[in-house]
């Protein structure tokens, strides 16, 4: 009949979730899906390019299904450099396209998209298109800015950094809700972008905690390869391991196994990790450096000149002989541009008790690795300043202290001489890692006090917690709104 409104499009208790990018090495949008079956009981499509295996909870979840796109092809990356600007405009062209079959024909219509953002072109437009065609809600999580990210390659006078930033606040200002992961974001959005956001802070999962004993000892076994091969040279680390036989299972350069009892090596390295994206945001020499000027003021403490063979120093180690610095033992994980060129750096310098392995973990042992470390360092500086590294998040979600590179919003996160410490230099980190390894591991009362103090916070702030609170109710309204 004329004048007859339209009855209501029923809900259908479904969400996606949207990352146009490998959802292995998106901790963020994997846990938004485990907590939309877990805490709000929707049915999940995930849809993203594959590449990474995302965590076993969310593989085996019977309400999550991972819908997984093509990716642009690696071989058209050798005409970018000839056809550049070409590229930059036909890429998310055909990333749009992909994106919207996906989302209007490949997935039931869901009552909401949460989309990660960035990357922002072609990724919003094609969410709010199908938003559109499917009478669907909205939502951006704001991860970064995406157009602050293109500058660090095309300079911010760019012509397609300005049209980028365009596009990623007018398709943003179109989202029926928006999360965050900073304080210092939500401001900026609601200034300076018209946008209302709610925070949501990165908090662990359950699966990121301080690893057992026997756990650190299994893990060493599983990783003992990687430990035992610094790319075709001797190190500190591989000298003793190639002593002890490096097959021998009972071994490894933390731990020792006697019958059915693990003991922790009084003698055995410090273990420091750090991940990485190996991209231009994180100064890996920073690290670098600092290895080496631990490395040089020990051996000045312990008199020790240029004419004392490595050989010699770790032979004493593998004896027994206890120093009052360990040795620390650097494993990088992660995937990115210019690891290799680190890699060979690392090969040239010349080093008696700091060695370094890089490696990429499953979902499954990367939590084990952090909960096994000593310390974390973290090279993130933020190609807006408005973000927070996760890496950290999981880092304390396993009781794990942290130094960190200092920018503008990291006391967000970092409670400096509480959970963490903070860097501006190599200088700075150095002399971090001096003090806080003194005495390792019986004597040094600054890291454990750094631990004792993140132990206390870790236990309350979990990403459940965290999502009930603030990501859930705002969900929840914006589907009654769209569904009203």
């Amino acid at each position: 009949m004329a004048g007859e409104k339209k009855s209501p499009i029923r809900r259908r208790d479904r969400a996606a979730v949207v990352v146009l990018g490998d959802i292995g090495r998106s901790p963020r949008m994997q846990y938004h899906a485990l907590s939309l079956a877990r805490q709000a009981f929707l049915e999940v499509d995930i849809v993203a390019y594959g590449g990474s295996e995302p965590h076993t909870s969310v593989l085996e979840h019977p309400l999550i299904h991972i819908h997984k796109m093509p990716q642009w092809p690696t071989s058209a990356q050798s005409l970018q450099k000839i056809l550049r600007p070409l590229m930059l405009m036909l890429k998310p062209i055909v990333q749009f396209l992909v994106l919207l079959w996906y989302l209007c024909v490949k997935i039931p219509a869901p009552d909401v998209f949460i989309v990660q953002n960035p990357p922002s072109v072609p990724t919003l437009v094609g969410v709010k298109w199908a938003s559109w065609l499917r009478h669907s809600a909205f939502i951006v999580d704001w991860h970064n800015f995406g157009y602050t990210l293109l500058a660090l390659s095309l300079g911010r006078s760019s012509y397609f950094v300005s049209l980028y930033h365009w596009i990623e606040k007018r398709y943003g200002k179109m989202a029926h809700g928006s999360l965050c992961v900073t304080r210092a974001m939500q401001h900026e959005l609601a200034e300076n972008w018209g946008i209302k956001a709610t925070v949501l802070y990165d908090q662990p999962p359950e699966f990121f905690r301080p690893a057992s004993l026997e756990e650190k000892h299994k893990l060493s076994c599983r990783i003992s390869k990687s430990l035992s091969q610094p790319s075709g040279f001797q190190d500190c680390i591989s000298s003793g391991m190639i002593e002890s036989d490096n097959n021998d299972l009972n071994e490894t350069p933390f731990t020792s196994q006697l019958g059915t009892d693990i003991f922790l090596k009084q003698n055995g390295p410090a273990l420091i990790v750090s991940s990485t994206s190996w991209t231009p945001d994180e100064d890996f020499s920073i690290l670098l450096e600092a290895a080496l000027m631990y490395d040089r003021r020990v051996a000045a403490l312990l008199n020790e000149d240029d004419s004392t063979r490595d050989e010699v120093v770790w032979k004493e180690i593998y004896d027994g002989k206890q120093f009052s610095y360990p040795r620390l033992l650097f494993i990088i994980t992660g995937k990115g541009p210019e690891k290799e060129k680190y890699e060979q750096t690392i090969r040239k310098l010349s080093l008696k008790r700091v060695a370094f392995r890089t490696m990429w973990l499953s979902a499954e042992d990367y939590p084990l690795l952090l909960g096994s470390a000593d310390l974390g360092v973290c090279l993130h500086t933020s190609s807006s300043g408005l973000d927070l590294p996760m890496k950290v998040v999981d880092m304390f979600g396993c009781g794990l202290p942290v130094c960190a590179v200092s920018y503008s919003c990291i006391k967000e996160l970092v409670e400096v001489e509480k959970n963490g410490l903070l860097f501006s230099s190599s200088l700075e980190l150095a002399d971090e890692l001096m003090m806080l390894f003194k005495g390792f591991p019986e004597k040094c009362d600054a890291l454990k006090k750094l631990r004792m103090g993140l132990m206390e916070r870790v236990s309350s702030a979990r990403w459940a917690t965290e999502w009930e609170e603030n990501a859930k109710p705002l969900i929840s309204k914006v589907i009654s709104e769209n569904f009203s």
